[in-house]
């Protein structure tokens, strides 16, 4: 699903890329297209279609581009909306689990906002909760529109099954799980708090820390490295992992795996960035990079994923890069892609 925006762009780059893996590694990866988002919505009137759905559900996994268009943002009144669309998919798929790697490249260190010594070898994983909470809860405004709600709901079997996956990857990486919410002041996070300090004796190899999600705010850009793997709702780790993505340096680095019940999707944390449209010089690096979390997590090619990640630290390292992270001479989003295939 290329979406809008760049996203034909850049998934025309991990295609290239997953391609040149089936090559190396006498793999043969099938690809069908489907439509979602403002794309959709131009051409069936819906944001994410039931052919596109059904075409999800058949699918070992999904790569996703981006979703979202200027002339539906500065559209209040408009009725269908693009990231209804994503809505739509996380709901319907039951994409319950975001994971989003936080990672610093050493050649990229200088282009953090933030000191080298604060950055360098920070890496930790935010997991987001994604079908629940107050994106998902009821709402509304008033018959004289001078007032609105918005309900921040869990159920507690939502949320066992994020603090779960949680506790599923602090095990893979230092064993450290840091659960961010709101308890002081919000009865759903009690919920999140008691659910976890139930869980946690489960997991007695696990170093388990509770933190409010303002003190999480303020502690991912003083002390990045102390951070392993972090797990909250829905809209805290909305506003978290994009907070947390800064610290690389460049949006167009991170990728993103969003973990299902029926299958799994996988696609860039940046948007649809639509001034970069078919311009070819949008950076598809997450979405190579998300192209590798796909083989790993969906498809269990372990080998491959990493190449793939070798192969994405060797471009940067000789500045085949694009114009957002370039020091010298840009290249564009295709001459990107191609040094990747080549080279892998």
């Amino acid at each position: 699903m290329a979406g809008d925006g760049i996203g034909p762009e850049i998934v025309e780059q991990a295609v290239k890329v997953l391609k040149a893996v089936g090559s190396k590694y006498k793999h043969k990866f099938n690809f069908t297209e489907a439509l979602v988002g403002a794309t959709a919505i131009d051409q069936v009137g819906d944001p994410f279609p039931e052919d596109t759905f059904q075409l999800c559900m058949n699918s070992h996994a999904v790569l996703f581009g981006s979703i979202g268009d200027p002339k539906y943002d500065n559209d209040p009144k408009a009725k269908v909306r693009p990231e209804q669309g994503l809505l739509a998919m996380r709901k319907k798929l039951g994409l319950y689990g975001n994971i989003r790697p936080v990672t610093t490249f050493p050649s990229l260190i200088h282009k953090s906002p933030l000191r080298r010594d604060l950055v360098e070898g920070a890496d930790f994983v935010v997991i987001r909760e994604l079908t629940g909470g107050i994106y998902f809860g009821e709402r509304g405004r008033s018959e004289d529109l001078n007032k609105a709600f918005d309900t921040m709901m869990y159920t507690r079997p939502e949320v066992e099954r994020i603090l779960k996956l949680g506790f599923e990857y602090a095990a893979k990486r230092n064993r450290r799980l840091t659960v961010v919410d709101k308890a002081n002041v919000l009865a759903s996070s009690r919920l999140w708090r008691e659910v976890a300090q139930e869980m946690a004796p489960q997991h007695p190899g696990i170093e388990v820390d509770y933190m409010f999600v303002d003190n999480a705010a303020m502690q991912i850009i003083q002390w990045p490295k102390k951070f392993d793997v972090m797990v909250t709702g829905n809209m805290f780790g909305d506003i978290l992992s994009d907070e947390a993505s800064v610290i690389t340096g460049s949006l167009g680095l991170l990728p993103s795996a969003s973990m299902g019940i029926h299958t799994s999707v996988f696609e860039p944390i940046h948007g649809s960035y639509p001034q970069a449209a078919g311009k070819n010089i949008a950076n598809p690096l997450a979405t190579v990079l998300s192209a590798a979390m796909m083989l790993e997590l969906s498809l269990d090619l372990l080998e491959e994923a990493q190449a793939i990640r070798k192969v994405v630290d060797r471009s940067m390292e000789a500045g085949m890069v694009t114009e957002d992270i370039a020091e010298g001479k840009a290249c564009s989003t295709s001459e990107v892609g191609d040094w990747l295939a080549a080279n892998l």
